[in-house]
């Protein structure tokens, strides 16, 4: 069965409709629907200010829309705080990664999500043994947990990343520009760890700026301008120069 033919018979995960956003007299998003399928990975794209950093906090809790519904595995859900979208099984990988350089990387994978013992003691061993299950699930292969993360390649930092909301059982991974001033290699790396995800079911919103990157990556293509969806279209019904063009008239406009 093709990646595609899966895709189309495969369960909807999360539904937003008709969401609007406002900051001020700034209509942020309008009226936008957005969908993801289990297993599905969508590009989300568009010129600075177009509202996937707004769309994206919607679904990870840190905004709030005025008007619209978000569904999850078929259930009208409220996603008032990140712990919310969290419980649901959505984790949010930002641009920044939010990780401690200063920090080993079992201590970056539970940062938050330390697990203790009864006496409060962090249970180290398990940190250890978990933390390297996870990166080796995604193909990471990194010869210690007490590794500082400062010492670490971009595309590595990356999977540490990814490698946390894997361990966290993530059924959506939302992924903030996750190649943006990386390497030719350290972009491989990366599509290596998303295409993990996607062999363990698991759905992944990947956005940027980089046509060429989505194109390599997503199965279907969302393209947002000035709070507004342009496009939805599966990536094999269209191209980079189509998906630019599209981009440019919706920016001109």
């Amino acid at each position: 069965m093709s990646s595609n033919e899966s895709n189309s018979n495969s369960k909807e995960l999360l539904r937003m409709a008709g969401i609007n956003k406002y900051f001020g007299k700034v209509h942020a998003l309008e009226d936008i629907d957005f969908k993801i399928n289990e297993t599905e990975n969508v590009g989300l794209v568009g010129d600075n200010g177009a509202g996937k950093s707004t769309l994206i906090k919607i679904i990870s809790g840190y905004h709030r829309a005025e008007r619209g519904q978000i569904y999850f595995e078929g259930k009208k859900v409220r996603i008032s705080s990140p712990k919310d979208s969290r419980a649901l099984g959505i984790e949010t990988v930002y641009q920044e990664q939010a990780l401690a350089p200063d920090l080993s990387i079992s201590r970056n994978v539970f940062m938050g999500r330390e697990p203790a013992t009864a006496l409060g003691f962090l249970r180290k061993r398990v940190m250890d043994e978990e933390s390297m299950d996870a990166l080796k699930s995604i193909g990471l292969q990194l010869r210690s947990p007490n590794i500082n993360i400062s010492t670490l390649s971009g595309g590595e930092k990356q999977g540490v990343a990814i490698a946390r909301a894997f361990h966290f059982e993530a059924k959506l991974v939302i992924l903030d520009e996750p190649t943006m001033a990386l390497s030719v290699k350290e972009v491989r790396e990366v599509f290596n760890f998303v295409n993990q995800l996607k062999r363990k079911g698991i759905a992944v919103i990947f956005i940027t700026h980089n046509l060429h990157h989505v194109f390599t990556i997503s199965d279907r293509i969302v393209v947002l301008s000035h709070g507004k969806k342009l496009v939805d279209i599966k990536k094999k019904d269209t191209n980079v120069d189509e998906l630019s063009e599209i981009i440019v008239r919706g920016t001109i406009g």
